[in-house]
């Protein structure tokens, strides 16, 4: 998980049930480039206690990979290539579940890394829509030298909105198809899934993402009230530091229940600045919780159909498209014209209509107006449709523009190793054709 495995998290984890950790995924050009960068996300989060640990690299070049596995491998028990990652970020920067259609590359980097570390290697990966393609992939990736696949029963595609069920079905192919280690990820939200899971797919492990951050104690099988489990994990901040970002992330997923009730607990926690001001916020909604708690009435149920009381760590499950559509007030057709980052024109004063950014601005100056003719007209860009660059030829967004840029390297520096290959042939064949002509003309003498 990006920024939200680190190793407070791991240990609030592992007190609670969780036998194996995973580093945040960490780039491996960055990781051999950057001193700091490994000293802050890797050297510096050396703990006994947080044991076995794989750390997760995304990559999509076998010496940098490789190189960065290299100055890893001392501080963990396995080096994991993240192949699974859906984002747009690794879209644009050409890793994760981008590189899956690209078996050439991906056997070379995990041949390369089984020859040249002391550790496991290991995959993560997401699967196909076919089923046989999926089992292809997860066989092309052991035979090239993988020791453990973690499957993400979701295709690239499925994420957000659209992530919907995992296919449990994908995994339990792929461990019949495969002779190392299976851990399945995916619909993993309580301690009786973890047992369904590995009883139907027969899995070796089985990973949570989602479900360990609405519950550190999910794989304890315990559903503890919030404000407990942020106390502990901020007690274990105070003695592991991270960055406040990360707590805040934490809490966000931790609280999302009891914040859709006291909205206002939300904007203090984004605005405090400390450590102690964010334990402060969590003492004002642990009250708040048992007051609620004390004025409830007997036979009171959960609102909102969830399985618990909001105070109580669970599970969030995201709703589809229609469903947003539903909660937003607009139709199937405006839920999808209004996507995210879209530069879409708005109407102004209907507050229906408008993002919740803009009717808070409408809250703090009731005469401000969203009229967008009154607005500057950029232009769009060819791929996504965020502002294009005002200096790019290729009328792309400055991601688009970067992505591009990345693709067009990678695919010249392809070229180049091709052409250097090209090159020593010509100059194998010409050496060759050098000494038949040595050897002919030594001939020529002999007989003369």
């Amino acid at each position: 998980m990006v920024d939200q495995s680190e190793l407070a998290w791991r240990l609030l984890s592992r007190r609670h049930g969780a036998q194996l950790c995973y580093t945040p995924m960490l780039h491996a050009q960055v990781f051999v480039r950057d001193a700091n960068y490994r000293k802050e996300n890797l050297y510096c989060d050396v703990c006994p206690e947080d044991r076995p640990l794989i750390v997760q690299f995304c990559a999509n070049d076998p010496e940098v990979f490789v190189r960065a596995a290299l100055l890893a491998q001392d501080y963990c028990d396995a080096i994991d290539l993240n192949l699974g990652c859906p984002q747009m970020i690794a879209k644009r920067g050409h890793y994760g579940a981008f590189l899956q259609e690209e078996w050439a590359l991906l056997q070379k980097m995990i041949l390369l890394a089984h020859e040249k570390l002391s550790v496991p290697i290991t995959c993560k990966i997401r699967v196909f829509p076919e089923i046989d393609k999926t089992v292809k992939y997860a066989q092309l990736l052991e035979k090239a030298g993988c020791q453990l696949l973690t499957v993400h029963g979701r295709t690239k595609e499925q994420k957000g909105p659209l992530a919907g069920v995992a296919s449990w079905e994908h995994i339990k192919a792929v461990r019949k198809a495969v002779g190392i280690p299976v851990f399945a990820n995916g619909n993993i939200q309580y301690l009786s899934d973890v047992e369904e899971c590995m009883q139907k797919t027969g899995v070796h492990g089985v990973m949570s993402a989602e479900g360990n951050l609405h519950n550190p104690a999910l794989f304890e099988g315990r559903n503890p009230v919030v404000w407990e489990m942020t106390e502990e994990y901020l007690e274990i901040v105070h003695q592991y530091p991270c960055p406040l970002s990360y707590v805040r992330a934490h809490l966000f997923k931790l609280w999302h229940h009891t914040l859709q009730v006291y909205q206002q607990l939300r904007e203090e926690l984004a605005k405090a600045k400390t450590l102690e001001g964010i334990a402060d916020v969590n003492r004002d909604l642990k009250l708040r919780c048992q007051e609620e708690i004390a004025n409830q009435k007997e036979g009171e149920k959960p609102k909102g159909g969830l399985p618990f009381f909001h105070w109580i760590c669970q599970p969030y499950v995201r709703p589809g498209p229609k469903e947003m559509c539903k909660e937003n007030g607009t139709s199937g057709s405006e839920g999808g014209m209004r996507g995210k980052r879209a530069l879409e024109d708005e109407d102004d004063g209907n507050s229906d209509i408008l993002s919740k950014n803009k009717q808070k601005k409408k809250l703090r100056n009731p005469n401000k107006r969203f009229d967008p003719s009154l607005k500057p007209k950029y232009a769009k860009c060819d791929h996504c449709g965020n502002p294009k660059g005002s200096k790019c030829v290729f009328n792309l967004c400055r991601g688009c523009c970067h992505g591009l840029l990345f693709k067009t390297k990678y695919e010249k520096s392809l070229l180049w190793k091709s052409g250097q290959t090209e090159m020593q042939e010509i100059e194998r064949t010409q050496k060759g054709d050098v000494e038949e002509t040595a050897g002919l003309k030594e001939g020529i003498d002999t007989v003369l």
